[in-house]
C-alpha cells in the first residue's frame, strides 16, 4: 500500500502566539505537516508560490493586507484550499460570508485572542484542513451582494396552501452554492422551503440576509414557532435543529449533534416527511459527510423527489454522493442547472431517472 503523504499546510496570522498554537496543534497529527508561515498577506503570496501547500489557514484581520485581499490575490494566482479563521462577531461573521464567497473553502472562530484555534480544542480546525485538502477549488467570482439582471427578485407570490415543501442541505462549500441556488429556485404559490447548512451560531442570520437580497423567494433566519410559508424559504439557525410539526410550523431544539453537527439536515428532512408526507422534496448540495442520506431515503419512501448536485461542481462531493451512490437522485445536476432541474421535476415536465 502506498503511504499517503501529509497535508502540506501554510499558516498566515499576524499574531505568533496563534502561529506557534497553530503550528503545535497541527503537527501534533500524522497526516498533516506545517510547511510554513506568514504575518500578513503580503509575506503570504510569495510563500504560497514557492511552498504550494495544500491547505492555508488565513486569518481574517491582519495588518498590511488583510484576509480578504490576501484571499482575492490567492484566487486569482493561485487557486488553493482556504480555512479562513474568524472571530466570532457581528463584523466577522459579514467579512467571513464575503470570504465564502469569494472562495475560501470553510472556516473556523476564535473566540478570543487566547484560543485562536476554534472550537474543541483544535478538532474543528484540524477536521476542516483534512476535508479542504480534498476540495474543489477555483478562481471564480463572488455573487454581489446587490441583485445583478441575472439575480434579480421579483416577488409577486401569494401565499397560500403549502403542497410541495423543499427541504435544502448543505455543508462544505454551502454558503457559496446557496448563492447561486436560491435565485434560480421556482417561486409558486404552492412551495416553502427549508435551507439547513452546517454553521455555527451568529453566521446563519447574516447568511440568510445575504441570501434574501439575492433571490425571489424571501429567506430569513428561523425562530422558534415559524410558519411554513409558500414562497418563503426559512433557514435552520447555527447551533439547532430544525423540526416540521404538523400543524405547519417549524420548532428548534439543541438535542444531541447528529452527524457530529447541529443543525442536521436529517432532523429536517426526517421531520418535515412526517408533517407532510409525499409532499416533501430534498436537494442536497456540497457537503462532508452523510449527513442527508437518511432523510433524502425517507423522502423517496414516502413518495417525493430528490436532487443532487453533481460531482464536478462541488467542493466536497460527500454528502451528494452518497445519496447519488444509494440511488436516491432522481436528478444529479451541476450547480447551477439545480434550481432549474427543481422546478421541472416539481412541473412534471422531466422524465424521472
Amino acid at each position: 500500500m502506498v503511504e499517503r503523504r501529509p497535508i502540506r499546510v501554510l499558516v498566515v496570522d499576524d499574531s505568533a502566539f496563534a502561529r506557534l498554537i497553530i503550528s503545535r496543534l497541527l503537527d501534533a497529527e500524522p497526516d498533516i505537516e506545517v510547511v510554513g508561515f506568514a504575518g500578513n498577506g503580503v509575506e503570504a503570496l510569495p510563500r504560497i508560490h514557492e511552498l504550494k501547500p495544500d491547505v492555508i489557514t488565513l486569518d481574517v484581520e491582519m495588518p498590511v493586507m488583510d484576509g480578504v485581499e490576501t484571499l482575492k490575490r490567492i484566487m486569482a494566482e493561485r487557486p488553493t484550499p482556504v480555512v479562513m479563521l474568524s472571530s466570532l462577531t457581528a463584523a466577522g461573521a459579514k467579512v467571513t460570508l464575503e470570504c465564502l464567497a469569494i472562495g475560501a473553502v470553510d472556516f473556523v472562530t476564535k473566540t478570543t485572542s487566547a484560543n485562536p484555534v476554534g472550537g474543541e480544542g483544535g478538532g474543528d480546525l484540524r477536521d476542516k484542513i483534512r476535508a479542504s485538502a480534498f476540495a474543489r477549488v477555483s478562481a471564480g467570482s463572488a455573487v454581489p451582494d446587490e441583485p445583478t439582471k441575472r439575480y434579480r427578485p421579483a416577488r409577486s407570490v401569494q401565499t397560500g396552501r403549502v403542497n410541495k415543501l423543499v427541504v435544502i442541505g448543505s455543508s462544505t462549500g454551502g454558503p457559496k452554492a446557496l448563492t447561486r441556488v436560491l435565485p434560480v429556485l421556482p417561486l409558486a404559490t404552492d412551495t416553502a422551503y427549508l435551507i439547513v447548512q452546517h454553521m455555527p451560531p451568529g453566521f446563519t442570520g447574516p447568511l440568510a440576509e445575504r441570501l434574501d437580497r439575492l433571490s425571489a423567494v424571501h429567506v430569513k433566519e428561523a425562530a422558534d414557532g415559524d410558519v411554513i410559508q409558500a414562497g418563503q424559504a426559512l433557514l435552520a439557525p447555527g447551533g439547532w435543529h430544525m423540526e416540521v410539526q404538523r400543524d405547519g410550523k417549524v420548532t428548534l431544539n439543541e438535542s444531541p449533534t447528529i452527524h457530529g453537527v447541529r443543525p442536521a439536515i436529517d432532523v429536517t428532512m426526517v421531520s418535515a416527511v412526517s408533517a407532510y408526507g409525499h409532499r416533501v422534496h430534498g436537494v442536497i448540495l456540497t457537503g462532508m459527510g452523510s449527513d442527508g442520506l437518511e432523510g433524502c431515503r425517507q423522502i423517496k419512501r414516502a413518495g417525493g423527489l430528490v436532487v443532487a448536485e453533481d460531482e464536478r461542481t462541488c467542493v466536497v462531493y460527500g454528502m451528494p454522493k452518497t445519496v447519488v451512490e444509494a440511488g436516491l437522485a432522481d436528478r444529479v445536476a451541476l450547480l447551477d442547472d439545480v434550481g432549474g432541474a427543481l422546478g421541472e421535476l416539481l412541473n412534471g415536465q422531466a422524465q424521472v431517472a
